[in-house]
């Protein structure tokens, strides 16, 4: 019974969530159809796959769905992967989301992935399962040995001070990109 109660609660609180957001757009309730569907599509829901690295960002679900989104809009696909509670992830993200030039190309560019357990797929391990990590795969499904960060011992990682060399590895991302297909 408490599971029932539960979800009828979730439910509610939803509700209250997307007329909020109708409230805050200032929709007018009182609209042709067609233009009532149009200002639809502009409510956003919570965008609770970003986990905190850019909620203007779309991101896909799963590796898999990743790689096919990569391989269907010709965009290279970016990895991170992190932990929630891991003071390494945290700073990484702030910088992420503190950098203009980087939330514009992860939203016009690539296609986004954040992952907060390992994937099984070892190509997405190349050199270990530290955190964090950004791998680039380009469309025909190849992880970029070619875009790692300034570290031997963990090629992968980014600091926070290393947001430049993210940024440069992103632009070659994209250059190559269009070289290679």
């Amino acid at each position: 019974m408490h599971t029932f109660q539960l979800l009828c609660s979730l439910l509610i609180c939803n509700g209250l969530v997307v007329a909020a957001q109708r409230k805050l757009q200032k929709i007018p309730e009182e609209e042709e159809e067609e233009e009532e569907e149009m200002n639809f599509t502009r409510i956003r829901t919570p965008q609770t796959l970003s986990r905190g690295w850019g909620d203007e960002i779309e991101w896909v679900q799963t590796y898999e769905e990743a790689l096919a989104q990569s391989r269907n809009s010709k965009k290279p696909l970016m990895v991170i992967h992190h932990l929630e509670e891991c003071p390494y992830s945290q700073a990484l993200r702030k910088a992420f989301i503190s950098s203009p030039e980087i939330q514009k190309m992860a939203q016009e560019d690539f296609i986004m992935l954040n992952l907060v357990h390992s994937s099984t797929d070892d190509n997405m391990a190349p050199d270990g399962h530290y955190v964090p990590r950004i791998l680039f795969v380009d469309p025909s499904m190849t992880v970029r040995a070619d875009l790692a960060g300034k570290y031997k011992n963990r090629m992968y990682a980014y600091e926070p001070e290393d947001i430049s060399n993210l940024i440069e590895n992103m632009r070659r991302a994209k250059i190559l990109l269009h070289t290679e297909l």
